[in-house]
């Protein structure tokens, strides 16, 4: 469990070393740190890279089929301990819906258990191996249903069929179910993103489809779904209509292929995480919904989508898990090819009921799009300051062509870490874009997870381990029966950083650590003063 103190984090509007109070400023000169933030009371330490791992791109699960890599990632926090100078511990992954480059397909959605082993690169280490931390698949866990007349069916990755209930793309909602996205076989659509383990040991797995919250028992079996806000349905013709416009052989299209209204396609609930202290879900939709861009913007209007949503749900009682905000965050913009284009958020964890970790990323990496990513990070999202929307006369549309409501206050929110920076990935043989003698990071980074460093010296340092989703990308898969060849391999990869994680020192300790910094740094320029006039002499 995270420290008391973190549990109580407050974030406020920094940002930058332009914002910072004098005294936080006196305070950073004071530490020799590689990055630091400032925030609500909070100070966010980014000590280095130190540990990269990866398992092989044609990698089989128990079932024989390929391995679906990390689109959701959750830690163990009861498994993790350390032995020495090594960590071992358990993750629960969830891939998305199957190796889809030609349409979607019909493979199981599950949930894969993977054994980690982490002893953490010497500080300041270069010329590494990729070796620090050793993964294993252990088990891959399918989900299903059970059926009324007896039996069972998976779920599927499949597209829901379009046009709703009315053709069978949706079941309708009943006295305890939501109404849920359908494929053309009847089986129950999901597109997983998110996963989470609840107190009573049922899982939370997220849907890009619904988009959804899905419920499962340890085994897989379908135990329900939670109610979702009918802003985030996605609209076509008058109806929720599901599909996501990425139909198997043989089935229709959705017309129009975008929707008016809700979650954009491939576009939904891609974050899903729970505060420490258990009480609170938290879920994010990748990117802004449809009513919230600029449709006169034309082929630009994804530039637009940068208001997206995150949803909190009481989880107190897993018997009664209740909705209960909503609110928006602003995703980050960057420009490529003289087009500005906004990074969609690929994961979230809870640092505390207000405080997340968002992980925005481009659409940019090895062998996918421009080979170098412009914005591959991950963001401190502070909702504590933020509008709760939910339920408010101007829920449904918050974004009129694509600009805030003025009444709405978005979250705050600060960088914590640049992915991309060359000077720590170098250290590990990786690298953002081709550069000669280093391998470039695939496109896609979906998984975060912290768990604590365990260093009795060090209470407040934490590992950050984030982890990539290969899209199956293999010359060598299997999935639904048939062999594929994508004509790439991507492994699956985990990078982990150190980071400290602690709160600001009472007012009298700050200022003495901060007259203390500045005494230190006086008497530093003042030594190298007198060094610089005796090499003149």
């Amino acid at each position: 469990m995270l420290r008391t103190s973190m549990h109580r984090a407050r974030l406020a509007s920094f940002t930058s070393w332009a914002r910072l109070t004098p005294l936080a400023a006196l305070l950073a000169l004071a530490l020799p740190v590689q990055a630091q933030t400032v925030i609500g009371g909070q100070v966010f330490t980014v000590q280095e890279m130190v540990g990269v791992g990866r398992l092989a791109a044609n990698l089989r699960d128990t079932h024989g089929e390929t391995f679906g890599s990390i689109s959701g990632l959750w830690a163990d926090l009861a498994s993790w301990q350390r032995v020495g100078n090594t960590y071992t511990g358990t993750f629960l992954a969830a891939p998305d819906r199957g190796y889809n480059i030609a349409g979607t397909i019909d493979y199981a959605p599950r949930l894969n258990t993977l054994q980690m082993s982490f002893t953490p690169a010497a500080p300041g280490a270069s010329g590494l191996a990729q070796n620090q931390i050793a993964l294993t698949l252990t088990d891959s866990t399918r989900l299903y249903e059970t059926l009324a007349g007896g039996g069972t069916q998976f779920l599927t990755g499949l597209d829901p069929v379009p046009g709703g209930v009315a053709t069978g793309g949706a079941r309708p909602a009943t006295a305890t179910l939501p109404e849920l996205p359908q494929a053309f076989n009847g089986r129950l659509a999901l597109d997983a993103e998110g996963v989470v383990v609840l107190a009573d040991g049922s899982r939370l797995v997220s849907d890009e489809y619904g988009p959804s919250i899905y419920r499962f028992a340890a085994d897989g079996r379908f135990l329900g779904a939670l109610a979702v806000a009918p802003s985030v349905r996605p609209i076509r013709n008058g109806v929720t209509d599901y599909s996501s416009n990425n139909p198997t052989v043989g089935q229709p299209a959705p017309t129009p292929a975008n929707p008016s209204a809700g979650r954009a396609n491939n576009q939904g609930f891609e974050g899903l995480t729970v505060s420490p202290d258990g009480r609170t879900l938290f879920v994010g939709l990748q990117s802004a919904a449809r009513q919230d861009l600029n449709p006169a913007s034309g082929t630009t209007a994804a530039a637009t989508r940068d208001h997206t949503r995150v949803f909190t749900y009481d989880i107190s009682n897993p018997a009664d898990i209740r909705l209960t905000g909503e609110y928006v965050v602003k995703l980050p913009k960057f420009v490529q090819n003289g087009a500005t284009l906004v990074a969609a958020q690929s994961e979230l964890l809870a640092l505390s009921s207000t405080q997340l970790l968002m992980l925005p990323r481009d659409s940019n990496g090895r062998e996918v799009g421009t080979q170098t990513s412009l914005l591959r990070a991950v963001e401190i999202v502070d909702l504590s300051g933020a509008t709760n929307i939910l339920g408010a006369s101007f829920e449904a549309q918050i974004a009129p062509g694509g600009v805030l409501n003025p009444a709405i206050v978005p979250a705050a929110k600060s960088l914590l870490l640049d992915i991309n920076d060359r000077n720590q990935l170098n250290r590990f043989g990786l690298t953002n874009g081709q550069q000669a003698g280093f391998e470039n990071l695939s496109e896609k980074w979906e998984g975060l997870a912290l768990l604590p460093a365990l260093d009795p010296s060090r209470p407040d340092d934490y590992f950050l381990f984030i982890a990539n989703d290969n899209d199956f990308a293999t010359t060598d898969g299997f999935h639904a029966g048939a062999a594929y060849n994508d004509g790439k391999n991507l492994d699956t990869m985990f990078l982990a950083y150190r980071v400290t994680i602690s709160a600001v020192p009472e007012p009298g300790s700050a200022l003495l650590m901060a007259l203390g910094g500045a005494v230190l740094l006086g008497a530093a320029r003042r030594r190298q003063a007198a060094e610089t006039a005796g090499s003149r002499t």
